[in-house]
């Protein structure tokens, strides 16, 4: 009951919840363990060897365009022009985990479009000369909204989720939280 001159915290005032950001909604869409480690900026081993090749191939790759572009809590990759068009794209090592790369690209072409700003997208996979196209959607806009609500229910939890071995733990940077 509210008192004068007192008024009920909301959600987001009592449980301080960081923003969800591009490698979050990647790393959630590959395992929800790791989304929630990264929530509480517990950080991966920085020497892990893969970690390593992705930071080499990112910054070698497509040195003509515009790189790393930081637009509030996104951090983009690529920023290019496509004829009128703006393109974002989002240099990946490969594309074994391509859905959670289309759902990372789609979440930044929505927060984009949020802030009133009209893009294209495009992944690109450097080491197998392959490049797709990303456009943003009503079904695919549905999906990034759904999606964000996932996260911020799980990035909520007191807890993380129960280890989960799946085909992506052999070459993740996070192994040790889960297998040590």
């Amino acid at each position: 009951m509210e008192t004068q001159g007192q008024r009920s915290l909301s959600l987001e005032e009592a449980i301080p919840v960081p923003p969800i950001v591009g490698s979050l909604v990647h790393a959630y869409v590959v395992c929800q363990r790791k989304a929630w480690l990264m929530s509480r900026q517990i950080c991966p081993d920085e020497d892990h060897v893969y970690l390593q090749i992705g930071r080499l191939i990112q910054s070698q790759s497509y040195s003509r365009e515009r790189k790393e572009v930081h637009l509030g809590h996104l951090s983009l990759d690529l920023i290019c022009r496509g004829g009128q068009n703006l393109v974002v794209a989002e240099v990946k090592k490969s594309s074994r985990a391509l859905e959670a790369a289309r759902m990372q690209l789609a979440f930044y072409l929505y927060e984009l479009q949020e802030m009133g700003i009209e893009a294209e997208g495009e992944l690109l996979f450097p080491e197998e000369r392959r490049r797709e196209r990303l456009i943003l959607d009503e079904n695919l806009s549905r999906q990034v909204e759904n999606l964000k609500i996932r996260i911020l229910a799980l990035i909520c939890r007191d807890q993380a989720p129960p280890p989960e071995k799946i085909r992506f733990c052999g070459k993740c940077a996070y192994a040790e939280f889960c297998w040590a």
